[in-house]
């Protein structure tokens, strides 16, 4: 994976003084915009569909009422569940200086929505525009109140080299729904149960547990996002039952699908 900064492209943004600059656009199932960065931070928002947005450290999921924080610089790709209605807005680097240097998915309230569709609405916000530079200061505000939403999926890794933990990610990357005990995975991939379970906690802060209940529930929501029934998204992601997976839904997101899918 060190070969991505080289291969992602710089996307050019319109040139600008303005602090934040807009851009909307309406993306098809199933579309995904390849490896690219941008100088500029940059908030990307859904208001309708649910993206995936992925770096070489790792995933992140993007439903309704959320939204990722990608700082400047950092290469990505964006996937699209469902019919997309992107809503991004890119700000000057450092001038949201209370956001991590790194990515992260983060709730939107319903007053940060609309004014998030206000700026697209009107493209950029410039301070010497009276009302612009109050309505900049209002976002800035409310994002400086946001609350990080738990929808990272980090890929494990290892300083000296060891591709293990790696390896077995990815086959559950192939295939979520993989209900193989860890020792079983483990061992086609040349480690113990122990050694893997040791590796993912130093990786990615997860106990490999954990980290596979994360990618269920992420891997179900793009499935949701696509528009795909709870009890079939349920399955797919490898839950014994659909009770089972919106019990897990409910403790992530603090609601059940059908309600937090509702328009």
């Amino acid at each position: 994976m060190s070969n991505e900064r080289q291969s992602g492209f710089f996307d050019s943004l319109p040139r600008s003084s303005a602090p934040v600059i807009s851009l909307t656009h309406d993306y098809p199932a199933g579309h995904k915009i390849p490896l690219h960065f941008h100088d500029r931070d940059q908030l990307v928002f859904a208001s309708s569909g649910v993206m995936t947005i992925s770096t070489e450290n790792g995933a992140w999921v993007v439903p309704v009422h959320r939204a990722v924080w990608i700082p400047e610089g950092v290469p990505h790709t964006i996937t699209m569940s469902g019919n997309v209605a992107m809503r991004t807005l890119y700000f000057k680097p450092r001038l949201m200086n209370s956001l991590p240097r790194q990515c992260c998915v983060v709730n939107v309230p319903a007053l940060l929505r609309e004014l998030i569709l206000e700026v697209c609405a009107c493209g950029s916000l410039q301070r010497r525009i009276r009302w612009q530079g109050h309505l900049l200061d209002v976002i800035l505000d409310r994002l400086h109140m946001i609350q990080i939403a738990p929808l990272q999926l980090p890929m494990p890794g290892d300083p000296s080299g060891d591709q293990r933990a790696l390896r077995v990610a990815q086959l559950l990357l192939a295939d979520p729904s993989d209900r193989r005990p860890l020792s079983e995975i483990a061992r086609k991939c040349g480690a113990s149960r122990r050694t893997i379970e040791r590796l993912f906690v130093a990786s990615t802060g997860m106990t490999f547990g954990r980290w596979r209940q994360q990618l269920r529930l992420m891997h179900a929501l793009r499935l949701l996002g696509s528009g795909a029934k709870v009890t079939h998204a349920a399955l797919e992601a490898g839950y014994s039952t659909s009770s089972a997976f919106i019990a897990a839904f409910h403790k992530a997101l603090g609601t059940t699908p059908a309600r937090y899918f509702q328009t």
